[in-house]
């Protein structure tokens, strides 16, 4: 964890950015949903997988760069915050805020007028900081995953009233 408030500059993502953002998003997604998820979504989510999704969702992702490194990302898909992820070196300095404002952001420029995004029960870190940045729980449900599976989740929203 980076010590103080990362200097952080968001961009839309480029294909050059894909490695990366596969690296931050496997290394995330393994720390947050192992344990707390079903195991067929374990066998639906080989490594490589997250290079061709990381490819297929660059039009729809926003990167935080701290110096010249992507330090997280953020995938917006209608009113949907589909993904956050923050690297390892540059959690707690204020890169994932920084990435969900832009998130936020995004869906309403794209006339909506709440945001959802789905959080596994076991991703405590995660539900305490969508609460802390003004999202509410509205309760768990069945969140289909690619695959398909089903993983319960919370759904939680932020009104943008």
């Amino acid at each position: 964890m980076t010590e103080g408030v990362a200097v952080v500059q968001l961009r839309p993502a480029r294909p050059a950015d894909v490695v990366t953002i596969a690296q931050i998003w496997y290394a995330g997604w393994c720390d947050a949903h192992l344990g707390n998820i079903p195991d067929e979504l374990i066998t639906a989510r080989p490594r490589e997988s997250f290079d061709t999704r990381a490819a297929q969702r660059v039009p729809d992702t926003t990167v935080a760069t701290v110096g010249d490194a992507v330090a997280g990302f953020v995938m917006v898909h209608g009113d949907e915050v589909d993904q956050v992820y923050v690297s390892g070196d540059h959690r707690g300095s204020g890169v994932a805020a920084s990435l969900l404002a832009a998130a936020e952001s995004r869906v309403r420029a794209n006339g909506h007028r709440q945001a959802w995004l789905a959080v596994v029960p076991g991703n405590t870190r995660a539900r305490k900081f969508y609460e802390k940045h003004g999202w509410s729980d509205e309760g768990l449900f069945v969140h289909e995953a690619p695959g398909p599976v089903d993983v319960p989740a919370h759904r939680y929203i932020k009104r943008f009233d």
